[in-house]
Parts: C-alpha cells; sequence; structure tokens
C-alpha cells in the first residue's frame, strides 16, 4: 500500500536538514539509458529518513527534464514523490483548479490530490526559476532542505616547501 502524508508532513519532509555528501555532485553525473540521462542520489538524515534525488533529461529534447526529490516511507519499498521540477516539454492541467498551462513547472505533493487517488505530486504552479536541468536541481536543493558540505579549507602552508 502506498504511503499517504498530510500537508503539515510533507511540509515536515521538505524542511528536513538533508547533509548532503562530499562527492554528491559526481555520483549525480547523468549517465545515458534508453534515450534519456539520469542519476541518483540517496540521502539520509540524522534522524534516519531516507530520500532519493532522481534527475532525468531526454537526449533529443533540450525542455524535456525532470529533477525529483522523494522520500522512502519506513517499511516500505515506494518512494513518495515530495516534489518534482520539470521541463517546458508539455502542457500541464490542475484538474481539481481546472488550470491548464505550457511552461517549466514545480510539482507539489499535496493531501488533496492523494484523496482524488491521482498521483501524490499532480498538483503543479508554473516557475521562472529555471530553463535547463542544472538549475532546476539548483532549486531543489535550496527549496527541500538540503545542506552543501562544507569544503575543507587547505593549510596555509599546505604545498609550501622548506
Amino acid at each position: 500500500m502506498a504511503a499517504r502524508f498530510t500537508d503539515a508532513e510533507i511540509a515536515e519532509l521538505l524542511a528536513e536538514p538533508k547533509p548532503l555528501p562530499y562527492d554528491y555532485q559526481g555520483r549525480l553525473q547523468l549517465r545515458q539509458r534508453s534515450g534519456h540521462e539520469r542519476a541518483e542520489l540517496d540521502v539520509r538524515t540524522p534522524s534516519g529518513n531516507r530520500f532519493r534525488i532522481l534527475l532525468r533529461q531526454n537526449m533529443r529534447n533540450a525542455l524535456d527534464f525532470s529533477a525529483i526529490i522523494a522520500h522512502a516511507p519506513p517499511n516500505s519499498s515506494l518512494f513518495f514523490r515530495l516534489r518534482r521540477y520539470n521541463g517546458r516539454s508539455h502542457e500541464h492541467t490542475n484538474r481539481l483548479e481546472g488550470t491548464t498551462f505550457y511552461d517549466f513547472h514545480i510539482h507539489l505533493a499535496t493531501e488533496r490530490y492523494q484523496a482524488l487517488g491521482a498521483k501524490e505530486e499532480s498538483f503543479a504552479e508554473p516557475s521562472n526559476r529555471f530553463a535547463d536541468l542544472r538549475g532546476a536541481l539548483n532549486c531543489l536543493l535550496d527549496d527541500c532542505g538540503f545542506r552543501l558540505p562544507d569544503t575543507p579549507q587547505l593549510s596555509l602552508l599546505e604545498g609550501l616547501t622548506p
């Protein structure tokens, strides 16, 4: 059975600090697979929650991409998609609101769409904050509680020879 979350629980999951590993950029390098390039990265929080970043880029259409954050509920093999940042490659309609648009957009998991029996992240809002997959990933990291790793500082004397 798929997990269900209230809007308040979704907000808590998004706000939870998520430390990125030092090598997160290397681990998010896209790899070719069936007409798309893909990457994913699992992140575990100090509280034990598990999240996954998923990236997908169509190799023929630069505007067809997604950057997704999903949560792995305890005792479940299914991921719950909290947010999805999509390119401007298709028209989107919000069924409950009756609004349609063709633009870059951000899908948001909502209690209302879960109750409808739709995908948890069916609701979407247009966005002008990104225009490519890299920009969408940056928005996801900024919006969803990710913490960049501290950059180790070099010693002032490192590399000097006596």
